[in-house]
């Protein structure tokens, strides 16, 4: 047997021995002696890197050289912070609600410029008084600009940061990718009335923008082949109810690991969370998160799995109360907010005060 498969051998074998442990910790088993003389630090190492952060957490639990291992390799997806835009000046906060902190940072070269999306570390914004549309990245202050178009009130998204090859900017009706020298017009039968509803929510996934409408109609345009895809299924549940006043912002959608999944809230009920189930062609209403949280605002939402603490089975709303010292918080499992209220407006909530993004990968750029 040579090295590379006697070293496979040892790694399963050993794999093996750590789901034992695992079980027989869960059951009170072992003895932390007897534990952790078991496995060698470098083996544990190469074991606890491959584990979901669910078992590396449990793992932890067995014994102390164990603990420090695990913390040593674990991975924890970090939730995105809330970048406030101001009614004035040039000062912008940055809130971090896994620290509760908030930190400032000042950018006027986005003087009179309006947020129209956020993804990976990228800003979207637009110049009303111009009709200029530019990628920003607050971290590092890269500007890249796109040809102008006259787009007041339409919704935008786009597919990935503006320096991939892969950034296609999206907003049903055009699309460009940065350095193109116009935008291109998508082309669809106007006479559907599908199409003349005016679309609310977009998100891109698996190669293309899922649209939802303000009445619940979703779509999507795949790029590769420059086709609308209709879904001929009935609305959310909860959104066939609401009053068409409360359409506009009553409604998030997020993607995470090629699944959609839609928070609708209202002033009169609790918050439902959906979850497209594409091949029966149907929204499944979900009463527990299973570990996901969903961080909702109107211009875009991120979905996160993994995540540490006190943060996971929530939808986090883009609102911190308390002179910042926790964000609104709905959980499905207690069916109740916190901090507790019976209901909230989003209704009431400047849709363009705030935006979640993601996290600096070097929290020492912020003085």
């Amino acid at each position: 047997m040579n090295r590379e498969a006697e070293n496979k051998t040892r790694q399963n074998r050993s794999s093996f021995q750590l789901t034992k442990i695992i079980k027989d910790n869960r059951s009170g088993g072992p003895s932390e002696q007897e534990t952790e003389s078991d496995l060698p630090t470098e083996l544990l190492e190469l074991i606890f890197s491959r584990l979901s952060l669910r078992d590396n957490i449990c793992a932890s639990a067995v014994c102390k050289s164990w603990l420090a291992v695990a913390i040593s390799v674990r991975k924890a997806n970090k939730p995105p912070w809330l970048m406030y835009f101001p009614k004035s000046g040039d000062l912008y906060e940055f809130y971090d609600p896994s620290q509760r902190k908030t930190y400032c940072l000042e950018f006027p070269e986005l003087r009179e410029s309006r947020i129209c999306y956020a993804k990976d570390a990228w800003l979207l914004l637009f110049k009303p008084t111009t009709y200029d549309y530019f990628f920003f990245c607050p971290y590092t202050r890269e500007l890249i600009k796109l040809p102008k178009l006259e787009l007041m009130h339409q919704m935008v998204a786009f597919s990935a940061a503006p320096t991939s090859p892969n950034c296609v900017l999206f907003t049903v009706e055009h699309y460009v990718s940065p350095g193109a020298p116009q935008w291109s017009t998508i082309n669809y039968d106007t006479n559907m009335p599908f199409f003349s509803s005016k679309w609310n929510k977009i998100v891109f996934c698996d190669g293309g923008f899922f649209c939802l409408s303000i009445t619940g109609l979703l779509g999507v345009y795949i790029l590769e082949e420059s086709f609308w895809a209709v879904y001929t299924m009935p609305a959310p549940k909860c959104m066939r109810s609401l009053s068409f006043e409360n359409h506009w912002r009553a409604k998030f959608m997020a993607e995470h690991n090629g699944e959609i999944y839609v928070v609708c809230t209202s002033a009169a009920v609790n918050p439902f969370v959906y979850k497209l189930d594409g091949t029966k062609a149907k929204w499944v209403e979900m009463e527990s998160l299973g570990g996901l949280t969903f961080f909702a605002n109107f211009l875009s939402s991120h979905a996160r799995t993994d995540l540490l603490g006190r943060m996971r089975n929530y939808v986090v709303f883009s609102k911190v109360l308390f002179y910042g010292k926790r964000c609104v918080t709905y959980s499905p499992d207690d069916e109740r907010y916190y901090p507790r209220k019976q209901l909230y407006d989003w209704d009431e909530q400047d849709p363009f005060e705030s935006i979640w993004i993601e996290p600096p990968e070097d929290p020492s750029i912020f003085p």
